[in-house]
């Protein structure tokens, strides 16, 4: 029979700090990977859950009909169903420009 080989490394168990060491990296990388994505989901539900305020009701001009929706920090519009963009003022109510629509 042969000597075991010194760079064999199959041949010798693996002392207990190694071992330790071992675990202790791994613990370390799974807490740091937790970390970062509590850190991620976080975030993600913060600017989720953040949204500017709305007026209870929207008025339009008579005879406008709203088709869509859209708003900015301190402002929103209203797209009618005569091709206009109405852009009123978030805070208080007021229409702000009056863009019309074009057709080719």
């Amino acid at each position: 029979m042969s000597a075991p080989d010194p760079q064999d490394p199959g041949d010798y168990p693996d002392p207990a700090m190694l071992r330790f060491l071992r675990r202790l990296v791994t613990l370390l990388t799974t807490v740091m990977i937790a970390g970062v994505l509590m850190i991620l989901v976080m975030l993600v539900i913060r600017y989720r859950t953040t949204r500017a305020p709305l007026p209870p009701v929207i008025t339009l001009p008579s005879g406008e009909e709203a088709s869509a929706f859209t708003q900015g920090p301190d402002w929103y519009a209203v797209v009618t169903e005569g091709n206009e963009i109405l852009i009123f003022a978030r805070d208080s109510g007021k229409l702000r420009q009056r863009i019309s629509i074009e057709h080719d």
